[in-house]
């Protein structure tokens, strides 16, 4: 009784309502979004939902930890729990643990053939029979054509729906015959439902834009979901939000001297991971989660002058390193949910410097977007049309930029201090 009001909590229920006869075994249900949007969420609020529902999971993360899953669960479960009186929660959470299996994959280190060893060792040693898999993290690349279809037949055969995320562009529709984004639509005609993620404000919206036969990118939203958790939009402003453990938090940067250096700092004494993005021949003050960008990566972040200049109202360097230290910026926000900059606002809206192209880009694919300006003492979000002071924020996104000028006065660095300590508590003393 106690799973079925949970359940019912859960707001996956409206989606399984609002699909014509579910999902159904061997069918493929993909979640799509921009990175930082909440796909991981989703995935486990689905998982969740089945796990509510006494069925047995089998959830695979390519690139993560299984801390950091696991970590996911705990705070969606917990979340769902704090609206129902149960009277022992321990052993309600111990029960549906013992019905969910987390598998970790390398990037590139997955396949059907490795699921399936994967799915026969912990069938033999833990009698488990998932119902649901899920996959989180994989790439769709050019190999996905074979390998989608073969991961069908595998949960086919275990009478299992199979879900997974998909990493699209942002801005992409989806397209009007099959109903997917890229990179998935080399799949198109393996997706059996599709759901597509928007960030809409301070809500996510979902489109349910397949439904096995029925294709319809332009439908309305099912449902307003919180962008951390999922929850339903309704309600949310009575009930915190949970957080996610520190560990499960990722600081993207430049390891550069100044601001970059100080996140570092303080990503470090928090516990976050780091991922610091660099290029050869660049020194970088923050060697913790260091990543040396190749030639053919830096080019996916490449752009004109003209364009630069358009946008920045103003000239930088036309050398080479100065290039691909735009090119590095690109990745650091490419995958954030967020952004936060400290330095100095300007009077044409932009942030002085050149990692004010972070700042730029945040704005231009509608990204929330903080800076901390040092003249004024003070935080200000970009809205719309222009920057609203705001009191301190806090981190919402388990991926986030955090960057800013070299020139770091006292005021900046208590700035950064304070943004941690808002978003994780005070560190023990």
């Amino acid at each position: 009784m106690i799973n079925q009001e949970m359940s019912e909590q859960n707001p996956l229920k409206i989606l399984h309502k609002s699909l014509e006869n579910g999902l159904g075994k061997g069918k493929l249900g993909v979640v799509m979004a921009p990175a930082g949007v909440g796909k991981t969420a989703c995935l486990i609020q689905i998982g969740l939902s089945d796990l509510l529902d006494d069925k047995d999971i089998f959830h695979v993360a390519i690139g993560q930890s299984v801390e950091q899953v696991n970590a996911w669960y705990d705070a969606l479960f917990d979340d769902v729990a704090s609206r129902v009186q149960i009277a022992d929660r321990e052993a309600l959470h111990s029960k549906i643990s013992r019905r969910r299996v987390i598998k970790i994959f390398s990037e590139g280190g997955f396949d059907a053939a490795r699921l399936g060893e994967a799915l026969d060792l912990f069938s033999k040693h833990m009698n488990l029979t998932p119902k649901t898999i899920l996959v989180d993290g994989f790439g769709w690349g050019e190999t996905s054509a074979q390998i989608v279809p073969e991961l069908k037949a595998l949960a086919a055969k275990l009478d299992a729906e199979l879900w997974m995320t998909a990493t699209t562009p942002r801005g992409y529709q989806s397209n009007p015959e099959s109903g997917v984004t890229p990179p998935c639509d080399r799949c198109a005609s393996q997706v059996d439902v599709g759901l597509r993620l928007e960030p809409k404000g301070s809500h996510v919206a979902v489109y349910l834009v397949k439904d096995h036969d029925k294709v319809n990118p332009y439908s309305e939203p099912i449902l307003q979901l919180h962008p951390e958790t999922m929850r339903l939009k309704s309600g949310i402003e009575h009930t915190p939000v949970p957080k996610m453990l520190a560990s499960s938090y990722t600081l993207l940067s430049g390891g550069a001297n100044g601001a970059e250096a100080e996140f570092g700092a303080c990503a470090e004494r928090w516990g976050l991971t780091e991922a610091n993005y660099s290029f050869p021949g660049r020194g970088a003050v923050r060697s913790r989660g260091l990543i040396e960008l190749s030639e053919e990566e830096l080019k996916l972040g490449d752009v004109s002058s003209a364009y630069l200049k358009a946008h920045m109202h103003r000239s930088y360097p036309d050398t080479p390193l100065f290039r691909r230290v735009l090119q590095s910026i690109w990745h650091q926000v490419n995958t954030a949910g967020e952004v936060f900059h400290v330095g100095q606002l300007q009077a044409d809206n932009t942030a002085r410097g050149g990692t004010g192209w972070a700042v730029e880009l945040a704005k231009h694919w509608g990204k929330p977007v903080y800076v901390f300006d040092q003249d004024r003492h003070a935080w200000f979000r970009w809205q719309e049309h222009e920057w609203v002071e705001v009191a301190t924020p806090t981190i919402t996104r388990d991926r986030f930029t955090g960057t800013g000028t070299r020139f770091l006065n006292d005021a900046g660095k208590e700035a950064i201090h304070q943004l941690f300590e808002n978003s994780f508590g005070p560190l023990a003393r």
